[in-house]
């Protein structure tokens, strides 16, 4: 069974990190289960800071090095500018086989700006409703799936977001 990308981008830098714990919950509850995920905080300094999440069972789909490559290209390439070009593009064709275009770096990228954190979550299976209805009150913004564009749209009016 494949594994569906979803972002949720919070306006402070502590409730990425507060949605993880409460994901943790669901999964112990058999309401969603993740293969993966990853908080990313962005300090008011712009420093980034990513938290791998390792206590899920089954946790570990993808490694550190997709992770880091994938934070890498959202926030550290345009520091590097152009002598890194080469690599950037290597490093955005690998993120092209997991289904991760261009267009979702931007669009992440410019999403998660200082003061604010994001949630990168792999979730292999959910009652949506149910996750739904647990994490709304966190008030987050989804920002990109690899959900199919209907599916997509039915979660982003869940959240109450057009």
């Amino acid at each position: 069974m494949s594994s569906n990308m979803v972002v949720m981008t919070f306006s402070n830098e502590q409730t990425a990190e507060q949605v993880r714990d409460r994901l943790v919950e669901m999964q112990k509850a058999h309401l969603i289960k993740l293969d993966d995920a990853v908080v990313v905080v962005r300090g008011q300094d712009g420093k980034v800071k990513v938290k791998q999440v390792v206590n899920l069972a089954g946790a570990g789909a993808l490694s550190g090095a997709f992770w880091g490559m994938l934070i890498g290209l959202l926030f550290f390439v345009p520091l590097f500018g152009l002598a890194v070009g080469a690599a950037t593009g290597a490093i955005t064709g690998s993120m092209r086989d997991y289904g991760i275009d261009d267009t979702f770096i931007k669009e992440v990228g410019n999403s998660i700006q200082p003061g604010t954190s994001a949630i990168f979550m792999l979730v292999e299976q959910a009652t949506v409703d149910k996750v739904v209805e647990q994490l709304k009150p966190f008030g987050g913004t989804i920002v990109r799936t690899s959900l199919s564009t209907e599916n997509e749209a039915k979660l982003k009016a869940a959240f109450g977001q057009e």
